[in-house]
């Protein structure tokens, strides 16, 4: 078998990448009884398939394991970050950029140095931003990769008439006979034969989004049941709790579920769309390279008459053409500084660093973020699409309501449990009675007693082993108490006492066992639906205690014990009574428990183990229902998966902030509509018909979206992966922002395709979270709502930042547009501008996104993903900041080389030449002029002289520009203080509200005075230091600007007004 296995392996493994198998027939093996399923494919359950039938299947079905998708090489990723306009731009200035320095490099190596800084800086940029870009596409592979370890990596299987205990769960091919038992893995989808045990549980709700683990029969199902109600069906990755059977193999590797949810993960992965953010960059970006384009055909055409003359002969034709390179290239480093002064080049690096610091303040909420961009698309989203079971519900099973037995027959009582986890301190039990009655002892005894589960403490977590149910009913017994000792709740555990337990966790169920340990036990079946314990008291008296579906318990029970334990005959009227209360408390989707012992056990009243001769009663599950009869009713737990205590306050936040929520869950309906009344999705009394429906019946609605745009809660019960999807495909399509939430393999499809995937980082499986944009360390729907509180936050402050730096940008702009259509020397260098935007204007850009949020954050609707960043108005606004930019750093340039004393501030005293404004704007004829010369000037320690007069124009402008640079810095300075509101005065939000903002213009002028003071960097960027008169100017050009911007948003303030009810009356009819 090994040889042919291992040449099975070779050729199957070819066969796997072979055409798709999608198309082939699926036999529906649920819908047919065990006989037709043998012979369907072909196999005796006792001798399973021959060895040379699982060759011929291995090369027909390939391997039972996953494909595994091609992923894009390293380079196809590289590529991809290229794929960006304002990228692209960028890089083509770079390489402008790098061909004018290796140019310019031919007239000496000091030349050289200073102009190849800006190509590679920019180079770097492009590099960093393609790494960052590389990583965060790799992670997407990584949710295959956790979908693979769910498999199972061994089986049981039965070939020839052997059993091969432990077979490589890959070599597992259709029809193969297989074996399970408690703990195993499924390892493939099967159809369950036989069961070996009276009973089968298996938990599937990773895959169904189930809350309990699911009985499983042998019994056909009908063909178009749903994967919740295959009831004799077994899936991949699933786990047995409870029994054994044997299983005949009907799908392996792609065809199972899991395998069409693999396939499901890697559909959404290809249909990955763009944020939000990024989609507004792109825009932005495509307008950006329209405007640098008609802004350098401008300037060229402006200056053409530098670089290019002519004459006309007699006819007006031109002639004679003279075309001056060396001038024609200046003209075009004009037009690369213009490009690089309108591209914001510190942009993405401060986009990163505000997303990295949205990332640490959602981290410090238990909202851990694995994709910067998603701390951004959180703040727009409109719907919010959520898992029911470990979402908006804790996952553990928990006790909500008890039952006992009154003073008299015609009287039960009632108790309202507390508590969501499985923490015996979590809650209370209210109008508990002073004395520990025996009624309600019995209920505990039995709860305690016949019960399989354990609970474990995890440094602050509780969890349970074995069926939630039964961990449950040891909570209540905690909650409960014990006669011989005090309330859980009332002794905290000490560990370190040496009379304590060995699990403090379960002290009173500890004492229970000690008083009465069990001597046998009755296991569960789907027949009775009960399970019986015989238990021992220490004076030797035997008794029966048993635990199941109410109305079984109840229909084989012939008496009652009241509260002070007298037992008195069951009449019909007190089994009314009690099917009432089981009828309302099903209504209100509990899962019903009850509770019954007996003491006359006739032939056990003597049992003592295996010898006695009543043990072989036991040994078969058909003679149980007699030995559990003439039973002693005492009462009945009513059980749930709790709702989390904060999702209602968070729902009523989400409706707040104008955000839908839909639940999306694989539980059945009943239970998803209770749960979505108690914690706000539905009115208490809401007519919820239209909206609650099966995943079946909405893929079967012609109007799907119409569905969907109601503008309510909506509820999606019994949904499987492919209705999940298809839910959050169609909201993609009608323009929301979709966040979808989920913890199990079911979800990961959903999670990957919505807007933003959110994963459960405790109850969540591996899958899940690969899919995830963002884990919840603490498994709180609630923490959803205060990271969609942040992400606004964050968008509104990185468009405080956007608007800063474009309005920066604009300014500068601005000032190479005037040099050039006034003629004078160039003011500002592309390695200064790059300068400027990179570095200078970083820290107040970054210091900009720790704004305090607003206070009503979570009270605006969301912001309709076709919003611009930017306003017309506000596009105005700094259209006018940046012609005022443009105008004072170009106006102090003039200013230095015309006025010997500006505003009483004098500027003679480096000794420089004045010229007029005529000689400036004309400086390119200076060899033509007559009797010109220019003085040596100061500038710091050095002293800037001139061999050609004319190099006044060139070497000479160094303290003009550095003149100009300042202001630039001083003004961006300024200017970060009017973007800390949007429309607010500086009288009202002044500096202070962000202490950090203060601290970044410290470290900018720090930067600033470094390249100014240091010399070997002052000739780097080709600038020199400025005296105090010199600053003092600086200061009195710069200033002016905050001014400006405060008359602009006093104007704005005024006509908003009017501006928003035109907005309202615009969009009224768009949205009826």
């Amino acid at each position: 078998m090994g040889r042919g296995g291992g040449g099975g392996q070779e050729n199957g493994a070819r066969e796997i990448v072979s055409p798709r198998r999608a198309n082939r027939q699926v036999f529906p093996a649920w819908a047919k009884d065990v006989a037709e399923c043998e012979k369907h494919f072909g196999v005796n359950k006792k001798i399973g398939l021959r060895f040379y039938d699982v060759e011929k299947r291995i090369l027909t079905y390939g391997y039972n394991d996953l494909e595994k998708h091609e992923s894009q090489s390293i380079w196809a990723l590289v590529l991809d970050q290229f794929n960006d306009t304002l990228v692209r731009i960028l890089l083509v200035a770079a390489v402008i950029s790098f061909i004018l320095a290796w140019y310019d490099g031919e007239d000496g190596a000091e030349k050289e140095i200073t102009a190849f800084v800006e190509p590679l800086v920019i180079f770097l940029i492009l590099i960093v931003n393609a790494i960052v870009g590389v990583w965060q596409e790799n992670n997407a592979e990584r949710a295959l990769e956790a979908l693979k370890e769910i498999q199972s990596e061994h089986a049981s299987v039965i070939r020839d008439g052997k059993r091969i205990a432990n077979l490589p769960a890959k070599e597992l091919v259709p029809g193969d006979i297989v074996e399970l038992k408690v703990g195993d893995k499924v390892p493939a989808d099967m159809r369950v034969l036989q069961l070996i045990s009276s009973t089968l549980r298996i938990e599937q709700g990773s895959l169904t989004g189930e809350s309990a683990a699911v009985n499983k029969t042998t019994k056909a199902v009908p063909e178009d049941s749903d994967i919740q109600g295959k009831r004799c069906m077994v899936f991949a990755g699933t786990t047995v709790v409870n029994g054994n059977c044997v299983c005949l193999v009907t799908q392996t590797g792609m065809e199972t579920e899991i395998g069409k949810v693999h396939e499901q993960i890697q559909e959404a992965s290809l249909c990955e769309e763009d944020t939000p953010l990024k989609k507004k960059l792109n825009e932005f970006g495509e307008t950006l390279t329209k405007i640098i384009g008609v802004t350098c055909a401008v300037v060229w055409i402006i200056n053409v008459k530098y670089f290019l003359t002519w004459d006309y002969n007699e006819n007006g034709w031109p002639r004679n053409f003279k075309f001056s390179f060396e001038k024609c290239t200046y003209y075009f480093e004009i037009a690369v500084a213009l490009a690089v002064a309108a591209i914001p080049e510190g942009l993405p690096a401060v986009i990163t660093a505000c997303l990295a610091l949205g990332t640490r303040k959602m981290a410090q909420k238990n909202a851990l973020v694995r994709k910067l961009p998603s701390v951004e698309t959180l703040g727009c989203t409109t719907v919010i699409c959520s898992d029911k079971t470990g979402t908006l519900t804790t996952n553990q099973m928990a006790v909500s309501k008890l039952v006992a037995m009154g003073s008299s027959v015609d009287s039960l009582r009632s108790f309202k449990v507390d508590g969501t986890t499985y923490n015996p301190f979590d809650g209370k039990i209210h109008d508990w009675p002073t004395e520990f009655d025996a009624n309600l002892q019995m209920i505990a005894k039995i709860s305690a007693l016949c019960n399989d589960a354990d609970i474990a403490q995890a440094e602050y977590k509780y969890m349970a082993h074995g069926i939630p149910t039964e961990a449950a009913l040891k909570v209540l017994v905690e909650k409960m108490g014990h006669p011989e000792g005090s309330k859980f709740d009332e002794a905290p555990m000490t560990p370190k006492s040496p009379k304590s337990p060995k699990n403090d966790v379960l002290r009173c169920c500890q004492l229970w066992n000690e008083n009465e340990p069990r001597i046998a036990s009755l296991e569960f079946d789907r027949d009775r639906k009960s399970m019986g314990v015989i238990v021992n008291s220490r004076a030797g008296k035997k008794s029966l205690l048993v635990k199941g579906a109410v109305e079984n318990v109840l229909e084989r029970s012939t008496r009652i014990q009241l509260l002070d334990g007298s037992v008195l005959p069951l009449d019909q009227n007190t089994r009314k009574l009690i099917v009432d209360a089981l009828q309302e408390m099903s209504t209100g989707a509990l899962r019903c428990l009850g509770f019954a012992y007996k003491e006359e056990l006739g032939e056990f009243e003597t049992y003592d183990g295996e010898d006695h001769p009543a043990h072989a009663l036991l040994l078969d599950p058909s003679n149980y229902p007699s030995i559990e009869s003439d039973l002693i009713f005492v009462g009945l737990a009513g059980l749930r998966d709790p709702p989390r205590e904060e999702v209602f306050q968070a729902i009523k936040d989400c409706r707040a902030a104008g955000i839908r929520v839909m639940v999306i869950t694989g539980d059945n309906k009943n239970t998803a509509e209770a749960v979505c009344q108690e914690i706000g999705v539905f009115g208490p009394n809401e007519d919820i018909s239209s909206k609650s429906l099966t995943g079946k019946q909405f893929m079967e609605l012609k109007d799907q979206k119409g569905h969907l745009r109601q503008n309510c809660g909506l509820l999606f019960s019994r949904a499987e992966p492919g209705h999940k999807q298809e839910i959050v495909r169609l909201l993609k399509e009608d323009g929301e922002v979709v966040a979808m939430t989920g913890d199990g393999v079911n979800d990961a499809p959903a999670l990957k395709l919505a807007d933003i995937g959110i994963a459960m980082g405790i109850s969540g499986t591996e899958v899940a979270k690969e899919s995830s944009d963002m884990v919840l360390s603490d498994d709180n729907f609630s923490t959803i709502v205060s990271a969609v509180g942040e992400g606004r936050s964050i968008y509104n402050n990185m468009k405080a930042f956007i608007r800063y730096m474009i309005s920066s940008n604009i300014g500068e702009v601005a000032s190479i547009f005037l040099t050039a259509a006034l003629g004078v020397p160039e003011g500002l260098l592309p390695v200064q501008l790059l300068w400027v935007n990179l570095v200078t204007d970083g820290p107040p850009a970054t210091a900009l996104g720790f704004n305090p949020p607003d206070k009503d954050v979570m009270k605006k609707p969301p912001r309709r993903s076709d919003d611009s960043l930017i306003s017309a108005w506000t596009l105005f606004r700094y259209l006018v900041i940046g012609l005022y930019v443009g105008m004072a750093t170009v106006g102090i340039f003039i200013i230095w080389y015309t006025y010997g004393s500006f505003l009483g501030i004098d500027l003679s005293g480096d000794g420089h030449t004045l010229v007029t404004y005529s000689q400036l704007t004309n400086w390119g004829q200076c060899s033509t002029w007559t009797n010109f010369t220019a003085s040596p000037f100061t500038a710091g320690n050095q002293l800037v002289s001139f061999d050609d007069p004319c190099d006044y124009f060139k070497a000479g402008k160094v303290k003009a520009m550095t003149l100009s640079l300042s202001v630039l810095v001083s003004i961006e300075m300024f200017n970060s203080l009017n973007a800390l509101s949007e429309d607010g005065s500086l009288l009202t939000m002044p500096p202070w509200v962000n202490p950090w903002l203060l601290l970044a213009m410290s470290v900018s002028f720090g930067l600033h005075f470094l390249i100014l003071y240091v010399p070997f960097l002052a000739h780097v960027f080709g600038i020199v230091p400025l005296n105090l008169n010199e600053w003092f100017l600086v200061f009195v050009v710069a200033f002016p600007v905050i001014l400006i911007d405060e008359v602009l948003k006093f104007i704005g303030r005024r006509t908003s007004g009017s501006q928003a009810s035109t907005r309202k009356t615009a969009i009224k009819p768009k949205s009826e």
